[in-house]
């Protein structure tokens, strides 16, 4: 019979990783049911296979039928097209209509990819007798552990239209941040993008050729065209590292990430950047902010939402401080102790926390910290803009500043030398 690793969560919180032994997948996600778990991986234990003799027939394992949504696709499902799908979910749900309906009417507008691929099997597994979290569950390349813990809570508590409006509501709202530090940075990513291309065109087509007027009037060269000329030489013959620098860091640094503490070093570098750091920790602790607010307020148990916000993070140096809250909270602290004691966010967001706890509130001031730092990201990225375009201006002065004297200061020595 087939082993099956999974991990799971039991109703503390606490996370589990065990074997069960099961005809196949379905079986095993109902016997870690019946425990009382809450799966949020599970997969078959790789069998090591003996070599077949001639002649020799093996036994082909059950396979799971293929269902009819199941079509091949590449990839997840895009945030912006997973947003249009909650809040048209949350709309049919308002409207009283049965979950298996709306379902099958969001899958029959999609277009062909990951995402109706997955609509159509979530319909086959409700059908079967799977609830909706158990479904998308399943996929998790659509529907994230946030997304399937904020369902499974709205299905206990029978509030799944308010659940997905709130879903709908949180994923909009990370989606406009999204967009508008997306939009800051088109002007100076073009303008970065243009300038290097001119510099490039010069240094590879218009240098040469100064330089070979330069050898036939044999006339002694000036430092700064020598090092202009000499850097010019250095383009042609290595043109091809322009683009290989920055692709090969970036490559490094993903290396360095596989690795626990290269991550938590890089990352730790990261939030201490200038400029940049404070853009980076503000819209972290936003949407951490966020995902807990949106989890308590549906019903989630908070040492379960705690995982679920760690995991949003995406830094190292922010998942640790989450483990250390999650093991204090275990021990039976309130929240703001630990937090306070990470040293991660500012004493605003700790005194708030420590609010919400003692009122019973904490959602609604998760609500609004992520408010204050949405609203801080936002005046951040356009002070970085406005502080980029005149640093442009100066920084391509000086290098075609540089560029011009270099190359007039040898023409008007032998213009000189011939009068």
């Amino acid at each position: 019979m087939p082993v099956y690793q999974y991990e799971a969560m039991d109703n503390t919180g606490l996370e589990i990783k065990e074997t069960i032994e099961a005809a196949d997948e379905n079986e095993a996600q109902s016997k870690i049911r019946e425990k009382g778990f809450f799966v949020t991986k599970i997969q078959e234990r790789a069998k090591k296979q003996k070599k077949k003799k001639t002649g020799e027939k093996t036994k082909q394992q059950p396979t799971r039928k293929k269902k009819k949504g199941g079509g091949f696709s590449i990839g997840g499902v895009s945030q912006k097209k997973l947003c249009t799908f909650t809040r048209q979910l949350s709309t049919l749900q308002d409207a009283g209509l049965p979950i298996l309906r709306s379902l099958r009417i969001l899958e029959g507008q999609s277009k062909p990819g990951p995402l109706k691929n997955a609509l159509g099997e979530i319909i086959e597994d409700i059908e079967g007798g799977n609830t909706l979290s158990e479904a998308m569950a399943r996929h998790p390349k659509a529907f994230d552990n946030l997304y399937v813990n904020m369902v499974k809570a709205g299905e206990a508590g029978g509030a799944l239209e308010v659940i997905l409006r709130r879903l709908a509501e949180f994923k909009e709202r990370a989606q406009s941040l999204k967009r508008k530090v997306k939009g800051a940075m088109i002007y100076p990513c073009a303008v970065i993008t243009v300038a290097t291309l001119i510099v490039g065109f010069i240094m590879y087509y218009i240098i040469p050729k100064f330089k070979k007027i330069f050898e036939d009037f044999n006339t002694e060269l000036p430092g700064m065209t020598t090092t202009l000329i000499g850097m010019s030489d250095w383009v042609v013959n290595y043109f091809y590292l322009i683009p290989a620098i920055p692709i090969g860091a970036w490559l490094m640094i993903k290396i360095i990430k596989k690795n626990k503490t290269g991550a938590f070093a890089v990352d730790w570098i990261t939030l201490r950047l200038p400029l940049l750091g404070p853009i980076v920790k503000k819209s972290i602790v936003a949407r951490i902010s966020r995902t807990l607010g949106t989890l308590i307020s549906s019903g989630v148990p908070i040492l379960e939402a705690l995982i679920i916000a760690r995991d949003t993070a995406g830094n190292a140096v922010f998942k640790k401080a989450f483990d250390q809250i999650y093991a204090a909270i275990r021990e039976g602290e309130s929240m703001a102790v630990p937090l306070r004691e990470t040293r991660i966010v500012d004493d605003m967001v700790v005194n708030m926390v420590d609010v919400g706890e003692e009122t019973g509130a904490l959602d609604e001031m998760l609500y609004k910290v992520a408010d204050v730092y949405d609203e801080e990201v936002s005046v951040l990225v356009e002070g970085l803009i406005n502080l980029l375009e005149p640093l442009m201006v100066v920084i391509l002065g000086l290098i075609v500043g540089f560029i011009v004297i270099a190359l007039f200061m040898p023409l008007v020595k032998l213009l000189n030398d011939l009068s």
